[in-house]
């Protein structure tokens, strides 16, 4: 049996790790191609050296020192920067994990639907961004895209054998965060530390805070768009606080089917490696009888206003998602910094999209990486001005 080879973007973050932990079960199978990380030099040497990885890439270019110094006496490659990870990205393997946190995930994903892999999707923003671009250049080159989200894994699996012209609506569920069961009016006063802290998942700082302001969901309610095409009155949001439904796809004849798996991202990442075979996965069996009960409820757009903005971007299309995404970054690095209130967040960007989509071109202008540069620079610069318009609480 040939070697599939296999290379993780974003190996040292928790989507990472969780792949590299089931490629570690068997070594036999995979050839590491390459690993990459932002600046966790320790562990992305301490991977690179296990599973022998061709080249080794971190974002950081003032810490190449750093890690050629780590794999010193192995035969990894060290190498730093956009231009290294865009050159790691576009060595052929034959699958790979896209798991870089923010749009800097983007590029590195298209050369690697260049060179005709299968694309593991964990990196939301190359969906909310670019979708039509990023499943274009899949199509032309022969490769595929295969989500990774829990919740897009569920949606997936769910329609497999199904025709998708039959399906009436899709809900995708949120546990609903650190404050799900706070009283609205607390929420302006919630703390970095509060937000950071997740009821279910062990996810980084900035998902989990993604998850209490469920910004994170509004992303995935537009991933859900684009990479499957369904209309935003099709998608639905529950909050379930138990996080054992990942989603349910409800068809023409009334019927509903669930996904329902323990809370570990091996489960959908394990789904993605083995495509399109199931096999044996080291996650925790459901007990239904133990679980006793499974709560839903509809979110409250008071407490979760990111769900409205999902919407507003759906509605306008075209470039509109990258504006949402780097103003929905800006905002979260203002919070964690102290800047604005948990609140706030939602006020930035909605702000941001009132000012930029109703004319600037951004609805019609071609979908590339140009114009999505455009976008984003656009983005960034006015949010900057709402920013120092916005009076922290």
């Amino acid at each position: 049996m040939s070697l599939r080879r296999v290379s993780v973007f974003g190996a040292t973050g928790s989507i990472g790790q969780s792949t590299l932990d089931l490629i570690g079960r068997a070594p036999d199978h995979y050839n590491v191609v390459a690993l990459t990380a932002g600046r966790n030099v320790a562990q992305l040497a301490e991977d690179a050296r296990r599973f022998k990885a061709e080249v080794a890439v971190i974002s950081d270019e003032s810490l190449l020192p750093e890690l050629r110094l780590a794999l010193q006496g192995c035969s990894t490659e060290a190498a730093a920067g956009v231009l290294a990870l865009n050159e790691a990205a576009s060595r052929p393997v034959d699958w790979v994990m896209s798991a870089i946190v923010g749009a800097a995930g983007l590029e590195p994903g298209l050369k690697a639907l260049e060179q005709g892999a299968t694309l593991a999707l964990a990196n939301k923003e190359s969906l909310v961004t670019a979708g039509k671009l990023l499943l274009k250049t899949a199509a032309e080159n022969g490769a595929r895209v295969l989500p990774v989200d829990s919740e897009h894994s569920a949606v997936f699996q769910a329609l497999v054998g199904e025709d998708i012209s039959a399906v009436e609506r899709v809900i995708i569920t949120a546990s609903g965060g650190a404050f799900r069961d706070w009283p609205v009016e607390r929420l302006k006063q919630a703390t970095v530390a509060q937000a950071s802290s997740h009821p279910n998942w062990d996810m980084g700082q900035r998902i989990t805070i993604d998850s209490a302001s469920m910004f994170n969901k509004a992303l995935e309610v537009i991933e859900t768009h684009e990479y499957f095409g369904f209309l935003p009155d099709q998608i639905e949001v529950l909050i379930h606080p138990q996080s054992l439904v990942h989603a349910l796809v409800g068809f023409q004849d009334g019927g509903l089917m669930a996904h329902l798996g323990a809370p570990d991202m091996r489960h959908a990442i394990g789904y993605a490696l083995h495509y399109p075979k199931r096999e044996k996965l080291p996650v925790a069996r459901l007990n239904l009888a133990e679980i006793g009960q499974l709560d839903f409820a509809a979110p409250d757009i008071e407490r979760y206003p990111a769900l409205a903005l999902a919407n507003t971007v759906m509605e306008r299309g075209g470039l509109s998602g990258a504006v949402f995404n780097v103003a929905k970054d800006a905002a979260l690095d203002a919070f964690i910094a102290g800047q604005i209130g948990f609140t706030q967040m939602s006020e930035v960007v909605e702000e941001v999209l009132d000012l930029l989509l109703p004319d600037n071109g951004l609805i019609d202008a071609p979908m590339n990486l140009d114009n999505l540069r455009h976008a984003t620079q656009l983005g960034q610069s006015t949010t900057a001005q709402v920013m120092r318009a916005t009076k922290a609480i």
